[in-house]
């Protein structure tokens, strides 16, 4: 690797949130979290006590030592939080997670989750500050300055607290691991459900480390916003992604060409409802896609949804244009077509039988539904004035 590379200090920033989430789904309910407050990650359990988590993502082959930077620099980190804490009355643990592994003749595999201490010829504190001792680093003098002022008891207190977790799962194992604790979802929609979880996840993070939540995230707002997920994928309903999503491209009214915009300037309604109508057009078009990619729709199940709204849509049109003619004024003929178009845009809403799924209920999906098919080509499959059809026809038909 480039020794100019940053791509592991990159990857360690992304690496807190996706393993944050992990943990947390390996802990209790009642657990909270904070991101970048007194360590990496605070942990807080029910008892209220709390756990400082520094996190390496480290190159692979990367190896723990007596002298690890990474090691002692959390251990100034938690020197000062366990000294701010009143020493040996705190509530604080302190877990190093690294994707690295603690070398076999380093004494720092002592602080190893399962590790034995037996075969130690003295204290582990002993040990480290023996450690600390024989290092001329300046790095590491504020450490053993910090350490003096401790008691032998206080510093056999502070380092009975830290564990070492090395050869923790790199980044991009992460999700494969998080899906695999999904017993409960259907095999099928892992992948989709995780990338929901994890994009609403990075939400909380975002907000959190702005400034825009100052609360801890608690475990239970995890299970309770999985549990919501998965309820998008059953028989009766379908998981809406796009709802207030905008296009990559700025809208513009005046120039867009496609036939559903025609349709409604030919009616006169005015720009922020058209593009209402772009955005419900836009939305749809790509929800319908995210479903079709998920695999989640039945076979023909929108060309039958479509079917209905049609059917619906012609028994409303023969209504209001049952007293029209050819001699109606273009005005009778604009007032019919807002009419039918009103109805499309609000009061359908209110048909349980327009909605695709009987628990699909977001109103850009049936909206956007009649502007695709008042876009379809080559001949619209609905319209809204009572002549669009006709002039559209004899448009076509006049170009040589």
């Amino acid at each position: 690797m480039d020794r100019f590379s940053a791509s592991e200090q990159g990857l360690g920033y992304i690496y807190q949130p996706r393993f944050a989430l992990l943990k947390m789904l390996e802990m209790s309910e009642s657990t909270s979290v904070l991101i970048e407050k007194d360590d990496d990650l605070d942990f807080v359990d029910a008892s209220g006590v709390k756990t400082l988590a520094s996190l390496k993502h480290k190159a692979v082959g990367d190896r723990i030592t007596d002298l690890s930077v990474d090691f002692w620099k959390s251990v100034n980190i938690w020197i000062h939080r366990y000294t701010a804490q009143d020493r040996n009355q705190s509530n604080l643990r302190f877990f190093l997670f690294s994707t690295a592994t603690v070398s076999s003749d380093s004494f720092l595999r002592h602080f190893l989750p399962d590790a034995s201490r037996t075969d130690l010829e003295q204290e582990l504190w002993v040990t480290a500050v023996d450690a600390l001792g024989i290092c001329q680093s300046k790095l590491l003098l504020p450490i053993q300055e910090a350490l003096s002022k401790f008691s032998d008891l206080e510093k056999e207190d502070f380092f009975a607290r830290i564990t070492i977790f090395d050869e923790s799962p790199r980044i991009v194992e992460i999700p494969a691991i998080i899906k695999g604790k999904m017993r409960t979802v259907r095999r099928e929609i892992r992948d989709a459900v995780y990338e929901r979880l994890e994009g609403w996840w990075n939400d909380l993070i975002v907000r959190l480390l702005s400034g825009q939540q100052e609360d801890p995230i608690h475990n239970h707002e995890i299970s309770d916003k999985l549990s919501s997920i998965c309820e998008e994928y059953t028989p009766e309903n379908l998981p809406i992604t796009f709802r207030n999503l905008l296009p990559a491209e700025e809208i513009d009214v005046e120039s867009d060409s496609r036939v559903f915009v025609q349709q409604l300037k030919a009616l006169g309604i005015g720009s922020t409802r058209i593009r209402n109508a772009i955005l419900d057009y836009y939305r749809a078009f790509e929800q319908r896609s995210a479903w079709a990619r998920e695999n989640l729709l039945v076979s023909q199940e929108i060309e039958l949804y479509e079917d209905r709204l049609v059917d619906e849509w012609e028994r409303y049109r023969e209504v209001v244009f049952e007293d029209l003619n050819e001699d109606s004024a273009e005005s009778v003929l604009i007032d019919a077509g807002k009419e039918v178009y009103r109805w499309a845009e609000l009061g359908s809403g209110n048909m349980t039988s327009l909605q695709i799924r009987a628990r699909v209920t977001e109103p850009y999906v049936l909206r956007g539904g009649f502007h695709i098919l008042a876009n379809h080509r080559p001949t619209p499959r609905v319209y809204w004035h009572p002549s669009f059809l006709a002039r559209l026809q004899n448009a076509v038909g006049a170009k040589p």
